[in-house]
C-alpha cells in the first residue's frame, strides 16, 4: 500500500532515470484522493497515456527498473487494461488511450488535469476529480464507490460529469455504457450520495432501453 503521495513521486523520479524518451502520464484513480487527503493509502497506481509510442515506453522503462507483469484480476474485466506490473508495495495498472472498453483519456481530461510533476522524461498530471469520479463508476473494483463518495467531499462540478459522459458516448458511439453507469449511479444513490445529474442519467438510460425495444420489435 502507498500512504503518502511522496512516495509516488520518488517512485516516478527513479523511473524517469531508465528513461529515453518523454512520456506524458494521467493518474486517473487512488493517486488523486491520496494527493488531497481524502483517502488514506492506495494499493495502485491507475495511470494512462495518450499514444502507443509513450507505452512502449514506459513498459520498456517500468521493465528495467525491476516492475513485473501481473495477470489482471476479475474486478477488471470491463476496464480495457493493457498491463499490470508489480514492484514490492509498487503496482501500477496501465492503459493506453482507452479505459474501460471505449471509454477514452478525452481533450476535455487532459486540460482539466493538474501537472504535478515535471521531469526530465515523465511528466505526471493528476485529472480531476470530476473526471475520477466518472472513471471509478465504471469499474467494480473494491473501493470505488467508497472513492465515489470520497470524491464529493470536496465538491464537484456535477455539469462537467454529466459532459464529459455524453461526449464519452458520443465519441465511442457505446450508447450501452449509459446503463453500467447507471446501475452504479443507482447503487451511490442507495448508499446516500445525492446526485444532481440523476435524473439527465436516467432519461438517457430510459431512451437506449427504449431504442433497443424498439429495434428489436422491427426485428
Amino acid at each position: 500500500m502507498i500512504s503518502k503521495f511522496k512516495q509516488i513521486e520518488e517512485l516516478f523520479k527513479e523511473i524517469d532515470k531508465v528513461m529515453h524518451k518523454k512520456v506524458n502520464i494521467y493518474t486517473i484513480g487512488g493517486t488523486v484522493l491520496l494527493e488531497q487527503g481524502l483517502k488514506a493509502a492506495t494499493k495502485d497506481i491507475d495511470i494512462v497515456v495518450a499514444a502507443k509510442e509513450e507505452l512502449i515506453e514506459l513498459q520498456r522503462a517500468l521493465g528495467q527498473f525491476g516492475f513485473s507483469l501481473k495477470i489482471p484480476g476479475k474486478g477488471y474485466k470491463h476496464m480495457n487494461l493493457n498491463q499490470i506490473f508489480q514492484k514490492g508495495n509498487h503496482r501500477i495498472d496501465l492503459f493506453e488511450r482507452e479505459v474501460c472498453g471505449r471509454f477514452s483519456l478525452s481533450e476535455g481530461m487532459r486540460q482539466r488535469a493538474r501537472k504535478m510533476i515535471g521531469l526530465k522524461y515523465i511528466t505526471l498530471f493528476l485529472c480531476s476529480n470530476e473526471d475520477v469520479f466518472l472513471f471509478k463508476t465504471m469499474t467494480e473494483r473494491d473501493g470505488d464507490l467508497e472513492d465515489c463518495e470520497s470524491l464529493v467531499v470536496p465538491g464537484v462540478d456535477w455539469k462537467i460529469i454529466l459532459q464529459e459522459l455524453k461526449n464519452q458516448i458520443k465519441e465511442s458511439k457505446q450508447d450501452v455504457w449509459i446503463t453500467w453507469i447507471g446501475e452504479r449511479f443507482d447503487l451511490l444513490e442507495e448508499r446516500g450520495l445525492e446526485m444532481p445529474i440523476m435524473n439527465e442519467v436516467n432519461k438517457m438510460r430510459n431512451k437506449y432501453l427504449n431504442d433497443c425495444e424498439k429495434k428489436h420489435k422491427i426485428k
